[in-house]
């Protein structure tokens, strides 16, 4: 099942849903009990047109409400609506001068961490050209054409909801298809807060004449074909020190060049073993210690279920937290009987070098700070408080909730 990367807690839930909400309901509930490919295509177009009206009114609560609705009664329903409204954010058709142009928003992923500040902003000129030179030679089909961002982007920094998506991908998408340089408003883009390990991504356009291919993976005539492993390599290979004068101070992991909400998920799945390590990092280099003098608390947090594990790191045998690290479920995890999700955290905790773990059962719920509205974590005596690093510890070093 797909996970929307936008909060569910944001959206209030309605007993009763509007005629849009309804139909929406209704179609992701056929195409998820769909016996043929035929019937698949009839509701997914049923699915696109009432998506892509309510995305271009710019009223998609809609779209908000069908699909808190199937997250409570209908798994599989969510999933096939989730990766309509996705697939009508991330991509169109654009037609210019008798041509039709299949569109789709992508991104450079890339899950940082550090013990300083993750720099986003503003990408040079010079930079960014060698970014799209190498993304079109490596990972895109020959006749691709690429429409680069030139701009490191936050997850804070992204578009807020499926409407502003698809805005953002409209625009993009008729600048490369008329070669004309878009007019974005990237000074007004919010603050970037401050995180241990976090990912960075750059965004672009990419369209290619109707039905042909956009991606090196889907050329499988072309003698110089290449799979999405080999295009990784050659992408860390040739991009990879471009990206470098993007990030000074920081380690860095990219990830394929893809489509925009498959590389959302996949950066939110491979930053969460990072935040642990660069959170013990930060501690035993800030006060001097060893990974084996810090306690692990952990803890589930969910309204009705568990959404998130959270993390408290403690010194000794102190019970103040020093340092916290949220663990979000993606996905099918959230649902799952599988204690994965908790082993994972264990071994990212183990391979830090924290040895001393204290797991609580009971289902929290989620409570954040009420001055600064940072998350609040277990100690070891599972009570729920606030991170703070020791008083004696240097201003510099304790920049990080």
């Amino acid at each position: 099942m797909k996970e929307p990367r936008h909060a569910r807690g944001m959206r209030d839930r309605k007993s009763h849903l509007s005629p849009d909400a309804e139909r929406l309901v209704a179609a992701a509930l056929g195409l998820s009990n769909s016996g043929s490919r035929s019937e698949d295509r009839f509701w997914e177009a049923a699915l696109s047109a009432r998506i892509e009206r309510l995305l271009d009114s710019g009223h998609p609560q809609a779209v908000f409400d069908a699909l808190d609705r199937l997250d409570q009664t209908d798994a599989e329903a969510y999933g096939a609506l989730i990766e309509a409204v996705e697939d009508a954010s991330e991509a169109l058709v654009i037609e210019d001068n008798a041509k039709r142009w299949d569109c789709l928003l992508v991104s450079v992923p890339l899950v940082v961490w550090t013990r300083f500040r993750i720099p986003s902003g503003p990408i040079a000129a010079d930079a960014a050209q060698m970014l799209a030179t190498h993304w079109q030679a490596h990972v895109l089909a020959r006749d691709a054409r690429l429409r680069l961002v030139p701009y490191l982007y936050s997850i804070d920094q992204l578009p807020r909801d499926f409407a502003e998506l698809r805005r953002l991908t409209r625009k993009l998408a008729a600048s490369v298809v008329s070669g004309n340089a878009p007019r974005l408003e990237l000074k007004s883009l919010p603050e970037t807060a401050e995180m241990l390990a976090d990912s960075r991504f750059v965004l672009a356009v990419v369209a290619v004449e109707r039905g042909r291919p956009m991606f090196r993976w889907q050329e499988i005539e072309n003698k110089d074909h290449a799979g999405r492993v080999q295009c990784l390599e050659q992408w860390i290979s040739q991009g990879r020190s471009h990206l470098e004068s993007l990030l000074p101070g920081c380690g860095f992991e990219c990830l394929l060049p893809d489509a925009y909400h498959i590389n959302l998920r996949e950066s939110d799945r491979r930053v969460r073993p990072y935040a642990i390590r660069a959170a013990v990092h930060l501690l035993t280099h800030a006060l001097d210690a060893d990974a084996q003098q810090l306690r692990a608390a952990i803890a589930p947090f969910g309204d009705e279920r568990v959404d998130e594990y959270r993390v408290g790191l403690s010194i000794g045998d102190s019970d103040e937290v020093a340092q916290g690290v949220v663990w979000p479920l993606l996905g099918a995890e959230i649902d799952s009987d599988e204690p994965s999700p908790l082993e994972a955290i264990r071994d990212a905790l183990r391979e830090a070098g924290v040895t001393d773990t204290r797991v609580w059962p009971e289902l929290l719920e989620p409570e954040f700070c009420e001055d600064c509205g940072v998350p609040l974590y277990p100690n070891t005596r599972g009570e729920i408080v606030h991170a703070e690093m020791p008083d004696d510890v240097e201003p510099e070093a304790n920049q990080f909730h």
